[in-house]
């Protein structure tokens, strides 16, 4: 059958948690081995990461450590959540292979595109973020300031401002798949989620407000194209609804 239910015969309890235990270790396993691959390019990694920031500065000026260990810890940090990133199709496949034989087959046909597109959408939330965003609020950061003022960012204020931004701008681009989950399960209809779209579309302002800093343009940056991911969503929420 096609359409055939979940295995029948269900496994103890233990027999799941250490299932789990292995795949969790596997997640780690995989994590530090791309993270040990990476380090040694840490500080290339962290030149290309702040790239955005310094064409903005002055030609004096350099970006600057104000802590003692900042200059090891900095790239160290952010080698980490790289490894992470990249890790992150490994992890979803290892959680995917922990509750697929839990699902019906039609669920499963639904989930790998999702699964797939999640992780794509996360990719280009961060790409979108570092192209398009980050050489737009630099250089307005570094342009209005007062004259007398030189801008030297400490590297580790600057990491922890673009890792914001990029978890920001990867879970933004996720809403076309939250938006068709909803569909497809049922929780609400496109009309009847289309009729939501003024309340939305403020939520989308809102939470630009509270995910980037306080300022207009990187917010209006995150919150436009949040709504036009929601009308993506319900775009293909509706061909999916309609072939449903």
């Amino acid at each position: 059958m096609s359409d055939s239910a979940p295995d029948d015969q269900e496994m103890p309890l233990v027999h799941h948690l250490v299932e789990l235990r292995d795949r969790l270790l596997r997640v780690v396993l995989f994590v530090l081995v791309v993270f040990c691959g990476l380090f040694y390019f840490a500080n290339e990694i962290y030149t290309f990461v702040s790239a955005p920031l310094q064409k903005f500065l002055p030609e004096n000026s350099t970006m600057i450590a104000t802590e003692v260990a900042s200059p090891f810890l900095t790239p160290f940090k952010l080698t980490f959540f790289l490894a992470l990133f990249l890790a992150m199709p490994f992890v979803l496949f290892q959680v995917w292979s922990f509750i697929s034989p839990a699902l019906y087959q039609r669920e499963k046909r639904l989930a790998i595109p999702l699964l797939i597109s999640s992780v794509l959408l996360f990719y280009a939330g961060m790409a979108f973020a570092y192209f398009v965003v980050f050489p737009i609020i630099f250089g307005f950061f570094t342009s209005v300031g007062p004259t007398e003022v030189t801008v030297m960012t400490d590297i580790s204020s600057y990491l922890d401002f673009v890792l914001k931004l990029f978890f920001a701008f990867g879970l933004a681009f996720e809403i076309p798949i939250a938006a068709i989950i909803l569909i497809v399960a049922g929780v609400i209809s496109p009309d009847g989620l289309a009729k939501k779209r003024p309340y939305i579309i403020v939520g989308c302002f809102v939470l630009g407000m509270l995910l980037t800093p306080p300022d207009v343009i990187s917010q209006s940056l995150l919150a436009l194209p949040m709504w036009m991911l929601f009308e993506v969503g319900l775009f293909f929420g509706r061909l999916l609804s309609r072939t449903r």
